[in-house]
């Protein structure tokens, strides 16, 4: 399958790329990690034939920003928005009037649907877990054509983090902090960090994204830490926006 990161910036789009959302185009359905500004892209990489799906961690703006952009989609087997319990009002809210096209008046079946904390079974097996974050927020982990992909982003260091992505193929987590750095009152990651995480759920591959925008101020800040820790975390990426990788 492959994995491209459609937007890698956390909190506002920079030239360095768009709000976060992540594209997995598995054999009988497209997945999508978040709707930040970078989900406007999507329709460069699917054919539109597909079931969709959409995963939202949360509802800061970085991470629904794009839901704006739905209405110039052409899903011809619809879309179904998944979130945690409560998470269906919001959508609702934000798409809609005033501020956007309503989901039910989408040119496609569009559907917010809520899931709790545990093992669901839709068309794949996908797990929710609550992460670290002044904000509720889900991390989530996918089982689908023989491969796991764990998503976890925003967090600090936790133990359901570390459970979403045992042994995953792809642990895609966030990096918003530089090497070293912490932010205890507003929890995120640094790459030691996220490298720890992976490291104990032996998660196969680490993606770094969600890079804070007004952390890393260029692309090259992103290849220096993935240069530092590719010897300690083997095929490490640090995402850039419309960088695709096969799974």
């Amino acid at each position: 399958m492959k994995v491209t990161f459609l937007g890698t910036n956390g909190w506002f789009d920079t030239a360095t790329g768009n709000t976060v959302s992540v594209l997995v185009q598995a054999e009988e359905y497209d997945i999508i990690f978040d709707a930040g500004n970078g989900i406007a892209k999507a329709d460069l990489y699917i054919s539109q034939e597909k079931p969709v799906f959409l995963f939202l961690s949360h509802f800061h703006i970085d991470h629904i920003a794009g839901l704006h952009t739905l209405v110039k989609f052409r899903l011809k087997n619809g879309l179904k928005i998944y979130t945690m319990p409560g998470g269906a009002a919001h959508i609702n809210t934000f798409v809609g009037e005033p501020f956007t096209v309503p989901l039910k008046q989408l040119p496609y079946p569009a559907h917010a649907i809520e899931l709790g904390e545990g093992v669901h079974k839709l068309p794949f097996t996908v797990e929710c877990r609550p992460l670290v974050h002044p904000a509720p927020c889900f991390g989530y982990r996918v089982e689908i054509d023989g491969k796991v992909i764990a998503y976890c982003t925003d967090t600090g260091v936790c133990d359901n983090a570390i459970a979403l992505a045992r042994d995953a193929d792809l642990l895609i987590t966030e990096c918003a902090l530089k090497p070293g750095e912490s932010s205890p009152g507003w929890p995120h990651l640094n790459p030691q960090d996220a490298i720890g995480i992976a490291k104990k759920a032996h998660a196969k591959r680490l993606a770094l994204m969600h890079f804070g925008a007004e952390v890393y101020k260029t692309v090259e800040e992103r290849k220096a830490v993935e240069e530092e820790f590719e010897t300690i975390s083997p095929g490490l990426i640090a995402a850039t926006d419309e960088l695709t990788t096969e799974v």
